[in-house]
């Protein structure tokens, strides 16, 4: 059978599935006595109609971009990074220790050592899971999962026993220098008449997350290490054949994925909530999944997924605060969206190329 164009992969696959999605949400909303039409106007004004609701919605984003991103790099390795909620919160670990213990003369300097270090504490706790699948032939699924609650153990216990300040109840570390406070939007583009993203935690990494696409993009598509990746990933077998290492490209995509993960913490440790907190990561690592799934790993499938979950993240607080439609209906939602993005792909694109198969041989 003639496969589709690729476009229509692209493009038509994943908004059917969101469309279909959409309905059966539709459905459980009325099921529940509220007007889906209604909640779905509440959620728009909440996350896109208000600079402050595009702030929530940019916040989100950023953590699902970076997620995103980490998962695709494994993706296309033929790797199944499920670890990034782990390596996540490790980034954030190495956050708080170069925002805490070296004096920064200026923020941007502050955010490039703080990336660093996000960077190589994200990818260290990848390096074991990596190791294990490339060497002892261990699988990367379970190892990186069960990766993620050793990370929250270790990072439960240093934040209550190593980086709490002196009589302070919560688990958290001392709130960070104010120079290593990053810009928020509101900073960055509000005016005294013309209060934008007031409130809003959104901040400078959404552009570095936007920078990451590109960075990404380059590396798969366009050096030679992404080609041995994707080589890798599509035949292991010819890979080997045209001299290419599985242990390197293993090893190095997961290295990779754990660095784009624990880059994620920039966002929450060191541009919102400006110290370390437990839960900070509040399932992105898990998020990042449907996201790269969705993006069909590529950059700007993964920027437009994102934003599409900060979209649903946001709408549903909004939902939450003003109607009876409880905030784990969300939830339900994403997962009808990884389900028909994921699950039952083939669902929807068997169909679609079948009618393209046919109005292709209509047309000749």
């Amino acid at each position: 059978m003639e496969r589709m164009p690729a476009w229509a992969d692209a493009v038509l696959v994943p908004l059917i599935s969101i469309l279909l999605a959409a309905a059966l949400s539709a459905l459980v909303i009325l099921a529940i006595g509220e007007d889906p039409m209604a909640a779905l106007k509440l959620m728009i004004d909440g996350a896109l109609m208000r600079s402050s609701g595009w702030g929530y919605t940019l916040y989100y984003a950023t953590n699902f971009i970076f997620t995103g991103l980490a998962v695709a790099i494994a993706f296309h390795a033929r790797l199944f990074n499920i670890g990034g909620e782990g390596q996540a919160m490790l980034g954030g670990l190495g956050v708080a220790l170069a925002c805490l213990y070296i004096p920064w003369p200026h923020w941007s300097i502050a955010l490039i050592g703080a990336t660093g270090a996000a960077a190589l504490f994200g990818a260290a706790w990848a390096l074991i899971p990596a190791y294990l699948q490339a060497k002892r032939g261990s699988h990367i699924v379970i190892t990186t999962i069960m990766f993620n609650f050793i990370a929250a153990a270790v990072l439960n216990y240093v934040l209550v026993n190593l980086l709490r300040p002196p009589r302070a109840m919560d688990p958290a570390s001392a709130n960070f220098p104010k120079v290593t406070h990053l810009p928020t939007f509101q900073d960055m583009f509000a005016s005294e008449g013309n209060p934008l993203f007031r409130g809003a935690p959104a901040n400078i990494t959404f552009f570095l997350a936007l920078l990451a696409c590109l960075a990404v993009w380059l590396l798969i598509w366009r050096s030679k290490l992404g080609y041995e990746i994707r080589a890798f990933g599509h035949s292991e077998t010819a890979a080997r054949y045209a001299g290419i290492s599985p242990v390197k490209i293993t090893v190095v995509a997961m290295l990779i994925s754990g660095a784009l993960a624990g880059m994620m913490a920039l966002n929450t440790t060191m541009g919102e909530a400006e110290r370390l907190v437990l839960n900070a990561t509040e399932g992105a690592g898990f998020i990042g999944i449907a996201v790269a799934l969705m993006g069909r790993s590529h950059p700007v499938g993964i920027l437009l997924a994102a934003l599409l979950f900060g979209f649903l993240y946001q709408g549903g607080a909004e939902l939450a605060l003003w109607t009876s439609i409880p905030r784990e209906l969300i939830t339900v939602i994403q997962a009808l969206v990884i389900l028909f993005t994921g699950a039952l792909d083939n669902m929807v694109r068997m169909p679609l190329e079948k009618l393209f198969l046919y109005f292709g041989k209509g047309a000749k």
